[in-house]
């Protein structure tokens, strides 16, 4: 945290005019508060890279910026996204690939190697918070599995050889079916065939203040209990009380399934002694698409479930367990990873898509800085960039017939004729059929060909039929999705929920209020309370 050191620094020259203990008082507020601000609950997004045209590392980075999102987790060490991340306030988890586990519990000079070459070499410019070591590999890769927590302490020896075990943490994420009997929660426990090895996990996890990452899915635990966990409950819907799942030996009552689970890790890590690891989901997401099978894997289910998930989140209501303590979350995922392996969903879990287009826009009001991000009630439906003619075509045709479009001003001689090709007619048809629906989730799709966006694609006397719901409204646009530039590009939501704290605003009226002759000071105090 570059800034905060030249804050410290800044306050030390200051405070030479004070006495020791002032200065030692202050600088350990100051501390405290920098610590505090660092465990606040926050949303982040995995990213994985199985996505064709990908946004160059420094277009990825612009956009993040732009989105406000400040915690990332890649799947490797990529070079390239961490040097575009230098100089950010952007907080990175790295990761050790599964087919990289054997060599580095195998040796500690190789993990050495990895610490130097993966985050001594980019730390602190890049803020690299934590490095997950493989992925589920308990259940995905067992054979690799003894040699897990070997890996995670060779690791953590070249961090604290670097000095920086302190700041960068570690730890692994874990598939929730490593719980099993997770509901009710309170008789949860650990696969008694993993002992050996999450019970050394564990205390490595609580010697280093380390988290126990896990890997939670509702929409999994959805599919595989039909008609005993109700969809509304997996979806954070609210519930009537009779609704709610209430643990019977502990009379918790549980209004959505992700607190369950999370409430299950806790009492499975309690049944073996360990009650001092925090919970932090690596993973939880909802799939917009896929085939026959997965009839909820919906545009509208999955905006509803990351939405109130952010909204969760930033509640800071905890779990019924522990309601003073709020997880962090990382959504899965940022992108749609089309070049994924079927079944379909596995490609269509992203909150966009891989040009920065959304896949659906959140509906986050009212959550913090969210407020002011909001873009739902700003959106056109427009043609996606590199589809063939062929199938914008068909795609334009049941616009203006079934689907009952206002296409006349698309016509030979109206205004939006021109210019005449079948992605600028295709656009104006899909905005009238998207406005038409109330831009309902689900009615900007036509078969994978059209995309949502906040830029108002009107030119000239061609206005589109989202502008003239709104053309006396002074609007501010705060998306955009097709224009050039990434830093300019969409702006749906920021993953942020930090406010001004109060010893901000002490120091502010203690520095510039009651001593103006520091008033040179003046932009770090601003930058602050922003």
């Amino acid at each position: 945290m570059a800034f905060t050191k030249l804050f410290f620094l800044a306050i030390l020259t200051l405070l030479s005019t004070t006495s020791k203990a002032e200065s030692s008082q202050l600088l350990t507020t100051l501390k405290q508060q920098v610590q505090d601000e660092d465990r606040e609950p926050f949303v982040g997004v995995n990213i994985g890279t199985d996505v064709s045209n990908l946004l160059s590392a420094n277009d990825l980075v612009s956009f993040l910026q732009v989105q406000k999102i400040t915690h990332i987790r890649l799947y490797d060490a990529d070079p390239d996204i961490l040097k575009a991340l230098a100089k950010t306030k952007i907080r990175v988890i790295i990761s050790v690939p599964n087919n990289q586990l054997i060599a580095i519990g195998s040796s500690n000079t190789t993990a050495a190697s990895w610490i130097g070459r993966n985050v001594v070499a980019y730390y602190p410019e890049t803020l690299i918070t934590g490095i997950a070591v493989g992925d589920e590999v308990l259940t995905t890769v067992p054979s690799s599995a003894p040699l897990l927590v070997p890996a995670i302490e060779s690791l953590y020896s070249a961090l604290v050889a670097a000095n920086l075990h302190s700041q960068v943490k570690i730890s692994t994420p874990s598939a929730a079916s490593i719980i099993l009997d997770p509901f009710p929660p309170s008789q949860a426990f650990f696969n008694q065939s993993l002992t050996d090895i999450v019970l050394p996990l564990l205390r490595f996890l609580s010697k280093t203040g380390s988290p126990l990452m896990m890997n939670l899915y509702p929409y999994y635990v959805f599919m595989q209990n039909k008609g005993v966990v109700p969809l509304d409950n997996a979806l954070f819907k609210p519930l009537t009380p009779s609704k709610e799942m209430v643990d019977p030996n502990t009379l918790l009552h549980y209004t959505n399934v992700l607190d369950a689970m999370i409430d299950a890790a806790y009492f499975s890590m309690k049944n073996l002694n360990v009650t001092d690891v925090m919970v932090l989901v690596t993973e939880s997401g909802w799939p917009s698409k896929a085939d026959s099978k997965e009839p909820y894997a919906t545009i509208d289910n999955a905006d509803t479930y990351n939405s109130n998930l952010i909204k969760h989140v930033f509640d800071r209501s905890g779990t019924p367990l522990h309601p003073e303590t709020t997880s962090s979350v990382y959504i899965y995922e940022l992108f749609n990873e089309d070049l994924r392996s079927p079944p379909v969903s596995e490609a269509n879990w992203g909150l966009f898509y891989g040009n920065s287009s959304a896949v659906y826009l959140l509906h986050v009001s009212g959550s913090g800085t969210f407020l002011a991000n909001d873009t739902t009630n700003q959106t056109f439906c427009i043609a996606m960039d590199g589809v063939d003619a062929k199938t914008l075509q068909a795609a334009l045709d049941w616009a203006c017939g079934p689907g009952r479009s206002n296409c006349t001003e698309i016509q030979p001689g109206e205004v939006c004729y021109s210019p005449n090709n079948v992605k600028s007619h295709a656009s104006y048809a899909f905005d009238s059929y998207y406005q038409k629906e109330g831009r309902a989730a689900g009615s900007c799709d036509f078969k994978g060909v059209a995309t949502i966006t906040t830029t108002d694609p009107s030119k000239g006397s061609c206005i589109f039929p989202g502008s003239k719901k709104a053309s006396n409204v002074t609007r501010q646009v705060v998306n955009s999705t097709h224009v050039s530039g990434a830093a300019d590009r969409l702006k749906l939501i920021g993953f942020s929920s930090k406010r001004p704290s109060a010893i901000s605003w002490v120091l502010y009226v203690i520095f510039v209020v009651i001593s103006p002759s520091l008033l040179f000071f003046t932009p770090i105090y601003d930058s602050l309370l922003r």
